[in-house]
């Protein structure tokens, strides 16, 4: 005995896309496209909002600023986060920073080494990453000179200070500039320039 299979194509039609409605213009070309570019802003917010926040940091001598950093204050080093690969650094350049703060004598490779996302790397709190690079010069009396352009980062650096019960001096409020001696007893400058 074989079964009637003619009966069996009137009870279930065969399946189009076009019979569902809606379905047709989603799966367009152009429906297709704007599923392709949401996906993608997703995924774009999704890798911004989880890359941490970087404070930028230029000093006058990268050596006495490692020895501070991870010697004086602790600071265990850090991974260059992924959206500095991707050249993020690179537009802020040297273009941006006011010749009263860099180094008379500057040659080409101090340039290379401000504007390149190498310098060293810190982890100053969970979310948050300390980069400091070498350009400032050095401030008054030959003091070596830490710079920023943020509040924030001189903030939790200072905080930093204090916890370590470090010798330190505040010189102004606005805009934040201290002054901080190491176990060798060099005087660091750390100055806030205001935008």
């Amino acid at each position: 005995m074989t079964p009637d299979i003619t009966g069996l194509a009137t009870l279930h039609p065969p399946f189009l896309i076009g019979a569902l409605p809606g379905l047709d213009s989603l799966f367009s070309t152009q429906g297709i496209m704007v599923m392709l570019l949401a996906a993608y802003a997703v995924a774009m917010w999704m890798f911004l909002t989880s890359a941490p926040k970087v404070f930028t940091i230029m000093v006058s001598d990268l050596e006495l600023a490692r020895q501070l950093y991870e010697g004086m204050l602790g600071l265990p080093a850090a991974e260059v986060p992924l959206h500095y690969y991707y050249n993020y650094e690179q537009t802020l350049g040297t273009a941006a920073i006011d010749p009263l703060y860099v180094s008379p004598a500057l040659g080409r490779s101090t340039l290379d080494t401000a504007s390149n996302p190498g310098g060293q790397w810190y982890q100053l709190k969970k979310n948050t990453q300390l980069h400091v690079i070498a350009g400032a010069s050095l401030g008054e009396k030959n003091r070596q000179r830490h710079v920023c352009f943020d509040r924030d980062c001189l903030e939790q650096v200072l905080l930093r200070i204090q916890m370590r019960n470090m010798k330190y001096k505040i010189r102004r409020e606005k805009p934040l500039n201290f002054l901080v001696k190491d176990y060798e007893g060099n005087v660091i400058e750390m100055a806030e320039v205001s935008n």
